[in-house]
């Protein structure tokens, strides 16, 4: 019934070819080097016959080669540009694309999944792809009210494909490394693995995309599709048109980049306080700029649309509130104070010792850009802080090796690296500092009540009270913004049931 190679025997075989391939090129290179060629051409050749194998391997694979590749393609900023630009073409078309289901496999899924007559809840059904990326593909349809909508539909055997292809890419992480420096690609490719089952439940992530749905319903910023119908591997949701961000990133003006940047750094904070739950895939692929009916401008009136909620960490709390306390510390210099956080946090281990000083540096990419009201994110700015981390001969090496990642930070720290990846692909000025302080508790120092003033009696006393609220404006900032759209609490959902999406699979 599937295209999608499902023996672990051939796809381990197609894996090989990767680690071999990069070898035999190396080989090969090194031939054309001692021939007299000069050796920038030979490396630039290498290069881009590299990432087209790259491409047409994870590619054609689908399932967790390609998801691996999607989440490869966020750090290509951190290459050096020589290496970078070669790459940066093959893998953000992991972003947007694979090679789609045969029309005949498409069929049998939706018969199989719909019903025989599935084609009555259609007014129209388009057989060719609108999009295809790591366990499934998306098709535009009418649906038989007449509503534009998205149908998104998993690869026969995805599961299978996915478990498959991360074993197997762990044992290759250390030859694709140079391809994501500064990330240690087997904890990634471990903590891949442990979402697969939840990445694999359409009917979770119909829940998932629901509550997003209905929270950001009227939100100027954000737009999330309404789910129309879903089963446990089909998934229906209102049709959304806009601009991919890779498409903002290859060609968009600075006005949408910083449109872009600003808004995705907002959904990614803002949720997990209005929805309890972290969008956990940020790559390219899963957003779109909605200029709507204001093309020209201006960006205020533009919103990010976001699909794929396959993968999402849940926080009922928000943002644990240690984060924000360890930044706070960071940005004051309080080494000590944030040594002493994170040791009891489970960071570092009882038998481990690090200097608290070094700490600092070692945070620099969270903390930097928060120091500043707007802070300009570039590629080479990214490509000093990975080359900072995976120098071996830096202590900051080290200390990234004596650093303990508990599992209840896996997904946010992934999360807010690859959002810090994709800002440097936008070459956004994004106001970072601004959104930790109205989404992430503990950013901002609690003030102490006993300093409050007392409100006086009588006209004067009214207008004391009024001045007092305006001073507490900074600490209420967050609270406005969560209003923006309707927000709830911490916890909260703002709906008992789960929104739609759309065009990334």
């Amino acid at each position: 019934m599937s295209d999608l190679p499902r023996k672990a025997i051939t796809r381990t075989a197609k894996l090989a070819t990767l680690p071999l391939g990069f070898a035999g090129r190396a080989t090969l290179g090194l031939g054309k080097r001692l021939g007299g060629r000069p050796a920038e051409i030979v490396a630039r050749e290498l290069q881009q016959r590299t990432a087209e194998q790259l491409f047409k391997v994870l590619g054609e694979l689908k399932g967790g080669a390609m998801k691996l590749g999607q989440a490869m393609s966020v750090f290509e900023s951190a290459l050096p540009e020589e290496i970078a630009k070669p790459y940066r073409t093959a893998l953000t078309k992991l972003q947007e694309a694979a090679p789609p289901m045969p029309t005949r496999t498409v069929h049998s899924v939706l018969a199989e999944r719909l019903g025989a007559d599935w084609r009555e809840l259609f007014a129209e059904f388009d057989d060719k792809p609108a999009a295809a990326a790591s366990i499934g593909q998306v098709h535009r349809a009418v649906w038989h009210d007449g509503r534009d909508v998205a149908v998104k539909l998993q690869y026969p055997g995805a599961g299978e494909a996915l478990l498959s292809d991360l074993n197997q890419l762990s044992r290759f992480s250390k030859v694709l490394a140079p391809l994501a420096p500064g990330i240690e690609l087997k904890p990634l490719i471990a903590e891949l693995r442990e979402r697969l089952t939840e990445e694999l439940d359409y009917e979770l992530e119909a829940e998932t995309q629901q509550a997003h749905a209905e929270e950001f319903a009227d939100d100027p910023d954000v737009l999330v599709p309404a789910v129309v119908h879903h089963s446990d591997q089909v998934l229906i949701t209102e049709w959304m048109e806009g601009t991919p961000l890779s498409e903002v990133i290859a060609k968009g003006t600075p006005e949408q980049r910083d449109r872009a940047g600003q808004l995705l750094t907002r959904f990614l904070f803002s949720g997990p306080y209005r929805t309890g739950l972290l969008h956990g895939d940020p790559h390219p692929g899963n957003f779109r700029l909605l200029t709507d009916d204001a093309p020209d401008g201006p960006p205020e009136k533009w919103r990010l649309g976001v699909l794929d909620f396959g993968t999402v960490d849940r926080l009922p709390d928000g943002f644990p509130e240690e984060i924000g306390v360890a930044l706070r510390m960071a940005l004051e210099g309080d080494a000590e104070g944030l040594y002493t956080m994170i040791r009891q946090e489970g960071f570092v281990k009882p038998s481990i010792e690090i200097d608290p000083e070094a700490l600092i540096d070692y945070l620099l990419p969270m903390i930097e850009p928060a120091r500043e009201e707007e802070f300009v994110f570039t590629r080479s700015w990214m490509r000093g802080q990975a080359a900072r981390v995976a120098d071996r001969k830096s202590p900051l090496y080290e200390l990234g090796n004596q650093i303990n990642l508990p599992p209840a930070y896996l997904l946010i720290h992934r999360v807010c690296l690859s959002t810090i990846g994709v800002l440097c692909q936008l070459g956004a000025t994004v106001g970072l500092r601004g959104e930790l302080e109205d989404w992430v508790p503990g950013f901002l120092p609690e003030e102490d009540p006993a300093e409050e003033p007392e409100e006086e009696t009588g006209p004067a006393g009214a207008e004391v009270f009024d001045t007092v609220a305006g001073d507490e404006g900074e600490e209420e900032a967050g609270a406005s913004a969560r209003g923006r759209a309707g927000g709830v609490g911490p916890g909260g959902t703002g709906a008992d049931e789960a929104a739609p999406e759309q065009t990334s699979a």
